[in-house]
């Protein structure tokens, strides 16, 4: 290859070079559609919606349900676009190989890069919200909590957040017993917390004031714009479905439906939890409650014990995310691996299990150190900036690869084409201003780190390249 030509692998290349690590140990297609949307529900609903609802509140009050429509139409767009790659290149790389069949491997690279930030910033506060719900269900059903020293990092008044550690171990245990237990678990847990959820919508209803939702729009578009942005956090972790290309049955069909399903039920119980909590007991109740969808069902029912089965459904609506998200993680660093951008160890599938048991544990033990340690709401904002540019990629890549490789069997063709990606980089652009200066800056800054990276490490050991 020479030196000015771009590393580009054609999606024929990474398909013929997924399913096996150099050793020839391959992972297994045991995941069905059912088990593909339970999983996708229970990468995506956590502690977005348990915890993270009275944040985006704060921002945009009563109009909250706007900006949960606004960051599901940047979502759905994308969604498309992951969608139909997802069918053309089923692969466990997800974004990270759309990019390198489109753009290159440096932008693969990078792709991957804000991916870790991503998945790995989102396990972790994911992990810290668990910790708060497991508190507050031990209280309800004992009447005790776990001491603060224990359960809270030094910078939440304590010395270790235990609880956060102990939920990635477990999560990485059953991750390293096989992906049909994983999906298993998974598809019981994404059940049970729907039904939470809905029996909390029933709740919320019945004490609905109207006087609650006005002013429906108090900070105007900016405070919706800002509520987006703070709202897409609880959509982050869809694109894990694609991460599952080797190891779901008839990838080409059932990942763009469970996609798109995904999505559709995310949405729907958002705005409704949403507005049923904001009609019970007030936008400025909600925006100040971080466990608000307890503190709803304990005033509308007059007993703690609602609360606690709310807390129930927190503390396996989160464990369900933390397993799904560390998945897609091991997934993208083994497909990773395989190109030579980060070290062999990642690639390596055990031929006991067929899954990579030495990247979980390396995973669980790197995303550990922050849960249990870090205060993670200060990089909250850089994880979603750097999510969106993930986002705008996948959007550009269906693109060049619909110019460049036109052939490609696609059983999922994005509606509307090139209207539609065209109009999901708009959205992610738009919701990327509405983070502020400094996250961009804090943003470029992660960028140059990871090409630097790149430069030091990856270019280097690309298999490609050696080629």
């Amino acid at each position: 290859m020479p030196p000015s030509a771009p590393r580009i692998k054609t999606p024929q290349q990474l398909i013929a070079e997924s399913g096996a690590d150099l050793e020839g140990h391959g992972l297994k297609r045991t995941m069905g559609l059912f088990q593909l949307i339970c999983f996708g529900v229970g990468a995506i609903v956590g502690t977005g919606i348990f915890v993270g609802l009275s944040d985006s509140v704060a921002e945009a009050g009563p109009a909250v349900v706007v900006s949960f429509v606004l960051a599901a139409i940047t979502c759905v767009f994308t969604a498309f676009s992951f969608a139909e790659l997802g069918s053309a290149i089923p692969v466990s790389g997800s974004s990270y190989s759309f990019a390198y069949a489109s753009l290159g491997e440096r932008a693969a690279f990078l792709v991957g890069w804000c991916l870790l930030l991503e998945y790995g910033v989102s396990v972790s506060a994911v992990a810290v919200g668990w910790s708060q719900y497991l508190n507050e269900l031990l209280e309800s059903l004992t009447g005790w909590q776990l001491p603060a020293a224990l359960s809270a990092g030094p910078g939440e008044g304590g010395v270790v957040n235990l609880p956060a550690v102990v939920v990635i171990l477990l999560a990485a245990t059953l991750l390293v017993r096989g992906v049909r237990e994983s999906a298993r678990a998974t598809a019981a847990m994404a059940v049970l917390k729907i039904g939470i959820l809905v029996v909390f919508c029933a709740i919320g209803f019945s004490a609905f004031q109207d006087g609650h939702l006005s002013p429906f729009t108090g900070s105007g578009a900016a405070g919706i714009t800002a509520g987006a942005s703070v709202a897409f956090f609880s959509y982050i972790g869809f694109d894990a479905i694609t991460t599952a290309g080797e190891e779901v049955k008839n990838p080409r069909r059932n990942i763009p439906i469970a996609i798109l399903v995904c999505i559709g039920i995310v949405t729907l119980l958002y705005c409704a939890v949403a507005l049923s909590a904001i009609g019970a007991i007030g936008a400025d109740a909600v925006a100040n409650s971080p466990a608000a969808l307890s503190v709803v069902v304990d005033e509308v029912t007059g007993s703690s014990v609602g609360g606690g089965i709310v807390a129930f459904g927190a503390v396996v609506a989160i464990a369900s995310v933390v397993l799904a998200v560390m998945y897609g993680q091991t997934r993208i660093l083994m497909s990773m691996s395989r190109d030579g951008l980060v070290p062999r160890v990642f690639e390596r599938v055990s031929p006991k299990t067929s899954t990579p048991v030495a990247n979980t544990w390396i995973v669980a033990a790197v995303f550990a150190v922050p849960a249990a340690f870090a205060p993670l709401d200060v990089v909250v904002d850089l994880t979603t900036i750097g999510t969106l540019a993930v986002m705008a990629v996948v959007n550009l890549a269906v693109m060049v690869l619909r110019r460049r490789a036109p052939e490609l069997p696609r059983s999922f063709r994005v509606p509307l084409f090139p209207l539609s990606p065209v109009l999901g980089i708009g959205f992610c652009l738009y919701l990327i201003w509405g983070t502020g200066w400094t996250t961009w800056l804090q943003f470029a800054v992660f960028l140059v780190a990871g090409a630097l990276l790149y430069a030091v490490y990856g270019r280097r050991n690309s298999r490609l390249a050696a080629r």
